[in-house]
């Protein structure tokens, strides 16, 4: 009999036939044969029950709740160290990317696999610009959306349109399906900002010719042309949701692409799956918390001191991957500061701050992505039920990035499910 228990020594048949040491749960093991999975890193260590293998080298089936420490598959698109609080975008930190680098660089690195040249970089901008046009049944459809609707049944309703009036919806190609790419990242910014618009009785805005993502998306959402501050800081809040592996909603879009569907069915799927409150929607209730501490007056730090006492959770802390701090939250905090300068408006910077110091100091919980991102909008005057649809503005060019790796070397993605349920029941008829 061979034990498994936290650190075990098997075959593997992955590159040589060589004996490894892997520090994984026994659930990270693949199939029958013992084939391990690729990831052999620390990070990815968690507690095993111990399990026992058979004298044949038959595994039992293992289950595992969520899928969690599951390696479902290879990616060069992106990867994160949860113990490091590392996020890589195609070899590229994340600090890097933010620093020195726009959302439609980005955009075409995670397309790519590499950044773009300064040629290729414009021609991508003018493909944007080009494409930032509705056709008129969707706009028609926006119109006729009532007032208080979803946000995001409204954007995933006219994604799915959008299919209907793409002549390459259907076509399969590498090509063609990169131009889809671009259409999508072009056409979901200027989705929100017309439902926004039309549902508060406003005209809508078109977009520029010029100009960036960030800085069309909130010029058609107000009517007004941004400050400096405003639109780099929305524009690294691009970058910094553009991707994050294998999340809830990419996991989607690569399971339907798999089946060798069109580009918006996936999509449409992922915006489905963003929607449920335990993906998108955490700096949505950041927000309402900031906004109820702003409305009743309360302290901060009491606030949440209560909020503790009574085992509620903190929306926007703590994060199911990384155990230190998230290197997004960090880039955000030092924008939403500068931001706020420029706004003449502090109060949601400084509750944000003054949470994230008494949940640290009590609990030893780090914020993540959406606690900073909700002071971001917040501060640009953002409609709190908006946060997840720009999530998926941005994030748009992951789920498209991942089904153009999905579709290089397709395989239907076709888990097994251990069955639990009863077996020889008669109908005694």
């Amino acid at each position: 009999m061979i034990k498994l228990k936290e650190k075990f020594v098997l075959k593997t048949q992955r590159t040589l036939d060589l004996w490894v040491y892997f520090f994984a749960p026994a659930q990270l093991i693949r199939h029958s044969d013992l084939t391990l999975s690729i990831l052999t890193r620390d990070e990815y260590w968690m507690p095993a029950t111990e399990k026992t293998l058979p004298t044949n080298g038959k595994s039992p089936p293992v289950t595992t709740r969520g899928l969690e420490g599951v390696i479902a598959l290879e990616t060069e698109i992106c990867d994160i160290d949860g113990q490091k609080g590392e996020l890589i975008y195609g070899g590229y930190d994340i600090h890097d990317l933010a620093a020195n680098t726009t959302f439609e660089e980005v955009a075409f690195l995670l397309w790519n696999g590499r950044l773009p040249n300064r040629n290729e970089a414009d021609e991508l901008r003018d493909a944007l610009a080009s494409e930032r046009i509705l056709p008129p049944m969707v706009m028609d459809i926006l119109r006729m959306t009532p007032e208080d609707a979803n946000a995001m049944a409204a954007l995933r309703t006219s994604v799915s349109v959008l299919s209907l009036f793409d002549g390459e919806a259907d076509i399969m190609t590498p090509e063609a399906n990169y131009r889809k790419a671009i259409r999508l990242t072009a056409r979901i910014p200027v989705i929100i900002a017309a439902f926004e618009r039309l549902r508060k009785g406003l005209d809508v805005v078109e977009p520029l010719k010029h100009g960036s993502t960030a800085h069309n998306f909130l010029y058609m959402l107000s009517g007004e042309e941004p400050g400096e501050a405003a639109e780099h800081t929305f524009d690294v809040c691009l970058i910094l949701h553009a991707e994050h592996g294998l999340n809830a909603s990419t996991f989607t879009g690569r399971v339907i692409g798999a089946t060798l569907t069109d580009m918006y069915s996936s999509i449409t799927g992922a915006i489905g799956a963003l929607k449920g409150p335990l993906h998108g929607g955490a700096n949505i209730k950041v927000m309402e918390m900031l906004q109820d501490i702003d409305r009743t007056g309360a302290d901060p730090e009491q606030y949440v001191l209560d909020m503790l006492a009574n085992k509620e959770r903190i929306m926007g802390i703590g994060h199911r991957v990384y155990k230190t701090i998230d290197p997004r939250a960090t880039i955000l905090r030092e924008m939403v500061d500068t931001l706020s300068a420029e706004r003449g408006e502090r109060k949601w910077y400084d509750m944000s701050v003054k949470i994230m110091e008494t949940v640290e100091r009590e609990k030893g919980l780090y914020p993540n992505v959406d606690f900073f991102s909700a002071s971001v909008y917040g501060t640009l005057g953002i409609s709190t039920d908006l946060f997840t649809p720009i999530f998926a503005l941005s994030r748009i060019t992951g789920w498209t990035a991942h089904l153009l790796e999905q579709w290089k070397e397709n395989r239907l993605i076709r888990p097994r499910a251990a069955y639990t349920g009863p077996r020889g029941l008669k109908t005694g008829r």
